[in-house]
C-alpha cells in the first residue's frame, strides 16, 4: 500500500483512455483535478468542484481537453507515481535508460489559515465559512513542476482546454511564444472563452542562464479536429539539473498581473507541503493500517469545499459503473445520507474544524430547507442550493464509449427516507463527540421526527437511488428506527424537551416489529432487500449491527451475513472478497445493465465481522483476511472509486467519499476489536 506504481509504457492503450484507477488526485477545498500516470491532466473543472470542466479527456478522448507532460509516444519509458510523504502533491517519474525526470503537480495551498465566519449576498440569512490565509492570499493556480534528476530527457508539453464541457469556443493567444535564456517574463498563453479566462505561465527554475544549455520553451499553436479552439503544443530538452515549472491560473487584469517567479513557486510548494503535513499530524488514528487511513483521511480533505464546509461524494461525474453501461451519474454533490459517517470519522479521527464546518453546513440546511410539509431533500450542491437538473452531455462519448454522460442529478428528487436516519444519527453522533446540539437544532429535530411520523410508513427509493417503482427498503425501515432511536436518546441524554416522546417511542417500537416480520424471509431466514422483493438480498443490511439495529451475534443477522458472503452464483453477493450491492439481473432497479463490486459494502461487511467477531473469533479472522484483500484493490496511490470490476478495475467516480469513510470506519473498529482480543 501507498507504494509507487511502475509502468512500462509508450502510449496510451489501444481505446485512447488510460484505466480509471491510473489517476492521481491534486486539489486545493475548491477543485481539484485527475493526474494520469501517463502524466496528463485528464479531468479538471474550474473554479469550483460543480463548475464547468476545463480538462475532460476522461469523458471523450477526442473533444474533452487535456494537459499533457509526458516523453514523447514513440519512447519507451517507465512511470512511477506517488504523494510525497503526508501531502497531497502528486510526483510522477519518468524513467529512462537515458535519463530521469520528476513532474510533480499540486493545488498551492498557504501554510497555515485561520477560518473566519462572513456572511455574502449569496447565502442571504446563512452565515459560511471561508479560509483566509494568515500570510498569503489561496492562489487559484495549477502548478506542474518538471526536474530531470540524471541524465537528459525530451518532454512533450500540449495544453487543450475544452471549456463549459466541452461546449463552449475559446480563443488562444500567444503572449510568448519563446523563453530565451534569461528571460524573466513569464506569461506565455493565454485562453478565453466566455465568462472563464486563463493564463499559462512558464518559468526556467533552473539552468545556466547565459549558457546555451539554458532549456528553451517554444510553444505553437495547434487545432485538433472536433475541438472549440487552439491547444499549443512544445517539445523541451531537460539535462541534469534543470527544471521548468507551469501554472495556468485565472488571467488577472494586466494593471496588477505579476509575473510568476521560481522563487515564488519554491515558496508555494513548500508552504503547500508544509500544510497538509501539518494537517495529516492531528489524526488521531495509531493503529496498524496508518499509511492507508492517512490517505485516505488526506483524500477526504480535498473533497471538502472549504468556504461552506460540504463534502462532496466524489469530484468527478458521469465515470462509468460498467464499461459500456448506462449507470453514469453526477456525484460532485453533499448528500445527507453522508453525514454520520462523514460527522463520526471526523470527530473520531482529531478533526473537530472540519466536524464542525460540515455541520453547520448540514445544520443550515435542515433549519432551512424544508419542504412546507417537512420534507428534506437529499442532496445539495457545495453552496447549500437543491436545484440539481440532470442534463445529458450527448456531445461527449463518455469513458471508452459509456455514453450517455450527465451532469446534475436527477437522484436530487427522489423520495429516499433513509436520509432521516443518517442525519439524527450525525447529530446524535456530533452531540455525543463533539458539541452539544443548540435549542434551534433540537427544535428543528422535533419537526423533522413529527414529520417523519407521518410517512413512514411509505415506500421509497432508498439508499441505492433506484429508478423503478417504490418500495418498502429494509434498510430504509432500519435508518427510520434509527431517526427515532437517536432522536430519544438525545432527548434522554440532554434532558430536552420532547412533546412526542410517547409517540416517538410507540413508532419506533413499532417500525422495529415491522422490519423483523416483513423485512425478514422465513424461506432464506435472512433480511431481505424490501418488503416486496421475495427473497433477494441486499448488501445495505449490513448496516443493521453498525447503527446498533441488532446485536451482531444475533442469529438473525449471523445468517444473513453468511447468506451474502456466499458467491452469486451460490446465492450470495460475495465474489473474491468483495462484495455486490445486489443481483443486478434478479433487481428490477429501473436502470439496467451490470455494475461492479460496491466498495463501501466491502467494508461495511468487514466491520459488521468485526463486530461478530467480538463474539466468534472466526469471524474477527474472516474480517481481518476481507480488510486485507480489499486493500489489495486500492490503485498505486490508496484511492478508491465506487466499485470494482469482475476483471479488477475500478469502476465509477473517483475517488469516492463513502468508500473511503467506510474504509477507515472498518480499519479503526478492526484495530479496536483485535486489541481486546489480545
Amino acid at each position: 500500500m501507498g507504494a509507487p506504481a511502475g509502468i512500462q509504457t509508450s502510449r496510451r492503450n489501444v481505446t485512447g483512455y488510460l484505466p480509471i484507477e491510473n489517476y492521481g488526485l491534486i486539489g486545493n477545498m475548491r477543485t481539484c483535478a485527475l493526474v494520469g500516470i501517463d502524466g496528463s491532466i485528464d479531468f479538471m473543472c474550474w473554479p469550483d468542484f460543480d463548475s464547468p470542466s476545463i480538462f475532460c479527456r476522461l469523458l471523450d478522448k477526442d473533444k474533452g481537453g487535456y494537459f499533457s507532460i509526458s516523453p514523447p509516444a514513440d519512447k519507451a519509458y517507465t512511470t512511477k507515481q506517488q504523494y510525497l510523504p503526508s501531502s497531497n502533491i502528486l510526483q510522477t517519474r519518468y524513467i529512462h535508460e537515458e535519463g530521469v525526470v520528476d513532474l510533480v503537480d499540486f493545488f498551492p495551498r498557504p501554510r497555515s489559515t485561520h477560518v473566519v465566519t462572513k456572511a455574502t449576498k449569496a447565502t442571504k440569512q446563512s452565515s459560511f465559512r471561508e479560509a483566509v490565509a494568515v500570510q498569503d492570499e489561496l492562489k487559484k493556480w495549477l502548478v506542474r513542476r518538471v526536474e530531470c534528476i540524471r541524465g537528459e530527457v525530451d518532454l512533450d508539453v500540449e495544453i487543450f482546454p475544452a471549456f463549459d464541457y466541452a461546449r463552449g469556443p475559446h480563443k488562444t493567444d500567444l503572449g510568448l511564444s519563446e523563453h530565451p535564456p534569461g528571460c524573466l517574463e513569464s506569461k506565455t498563453v493565454t485562453f478565453s472563452s466566455e465568462g472563464v479566462k486563463l493564463q499559462l505561465d512558464v518559468t526556467i527554475d533552473h539552468g545556466e542562464e547565459d549558457a546555451i544549455s539554458c532549456p528553451t520553451v517554444s510553444f505553437s499553436k495547434e487545432m485538433k479536429p472536433g475541438m472549440h479552439g487552439e491547444g499549443v503544443v512544445c517539445h523541451i530538452h531537460l539535462q541534469e539539473g534543470q527544471a521548468i515549472s507551469f501554472v495556468l491560473r485565472d488571467d488577472i487584469p494586466n494593471h496588477i498581473t505579476r509575473d510568476v517567479t521560481t522563487e515564488v513557486l519554491d515558496r508555494q510548494q513548500h508552504d503547500t507541503q508544509s500544510y497538509w503535513f501539518n494537517w495529516i499530524s492531528r489524526s488521531k488514528y495509531k493503529g496498524r493500517w496508518r499509511e492507508v487511513v492517512s490517505r485516505s483521511l488526506l483524500l477526504l480533505k480535498l473533497l471538502t469545499y472549504e468556504p461552506t464546509g460540504a463534502i462532496i461524494a466524489a469530484p468527478t461525474f458521469s465515470i462509468p459503473e460498467e464499461i459500456g453501461g448506462g449507470r453514469n451519474w453526477d456525484y460532485r454533490f453533499c448528500w445527507v445520507r453522508d453525514s454520520s459517517f462523514t460527522i463520526y470519522i471526523l470527530l473520531r479521527m482529531g478533526f473537530t474544524e472540519e466536524a464542525d464546518a460540515y455541520m453547520n453546513f448540514i445544520s443550515e440546511r435542515f433549519r432551512t430547507s424544508r419542504s412546507p410539509e417537512g420534507a428534506l431533500p437529499i442532496m445539495f450542491t457545495i453552496r447549500g442550493e437543491t436545484e440539481i437538473p440532470e442534463i445529458e452531455l450527448d456531445h461527449l462519448s463518455g469513458y471508452r464509449g459509456s455514453a450517455p454522460v450527465r451532469i446534475g442529478n436527477g437522484a436530487a428528487y427522489h423520495l429516499q427516507f433513509d436520509i432521516y436516519g443518517e442525519l439524527l444519527d450525525g447529530i446524535y453522533l456530533y452531540n455525543k463527540y463533539g458539541k452539544p446540539v443548540t435549542w434551534e437544532q433540537w427544535v428543528a429535530v422535533r419537526e423533522i421526527l413529527d414529520y417523519v411520523l407521518t410517512i413512514w410508513k411509505e415506500p421509497d427509493m432508498s439508499i441505492w437511488e433506484v429508478r423503478s417503482r417504490k418500495q418498502n427498503y429494509t434498510y430504509s425501515k432500519i435508518m427510520l428506527w434509527v431517526a427515532f432511536d437517536r432522536g430519544l436518546r438525545l432527548a434522554e441524554k440532554r434532558c430536552l424537551p420532547c412533546p412526542n416522546r410517547a409517540k416517538w417511542l410507540e413508532t419506533r417500537d413499532e417500525i422495529y416489529e415491522d422490519i423483523m416480520t416483513q423485512g425478514y424471509s422465513h424461506n432464506l431466514r435472512c433480511f431481505v432487500q424490501s418488503y416486496e422483493s421475495g427473497d433477494l438480498l441486499d448488501s445495505s443490511i449490513l448496516i443493521a449491527p453498525l447503527v446498533f439495529f441488532i446485536s451482531p451475534n444475533d442469529p438473525r443477522f449471523l445468517r444473513t451475513m453468511d447468506r451474502i458472503l456466499m458467491s452469486p452464483e451460490k446465492g450470495g453477493l460475495t465474489s473474491t472478497g468483495l462484495v455486490y450491492r445486489y443481483n443486478t439481473e434478479q433487481s428490477e432497479d429501473g436502470v439496467g445493465g451490470r455494475e461492479g463490486a460496491f466498495s463501501m459494502c466491502t467494508f461495511w461487511l468487514v466491520e459488521a465481522l468485526t463486530r461478530a467477531g467480538v463474539y466468534d473469533s472466526k469471524y474477527l479472522i474472516r474480517a481481518v483476511n476481507i480488510f486485507e484483500n480489499m486493500l489489495s484493490f486500492s490503485n498505486h496511490l490508496g484511492m478508491f472509486s465506487e466499485e470494482i470490476s469482475r476483471s479488477g478495475e475500478q469502476l465509477g467516480n473517483t475517488p469516492q467519499a463513502f468508500s473511503h469513510l467506510a474504509l477507515i470506519s472498518a480499519a479503526f473498529n478492526l484495530d479496536r476489536a483485535t486489541d481486546f482480543k489480545r
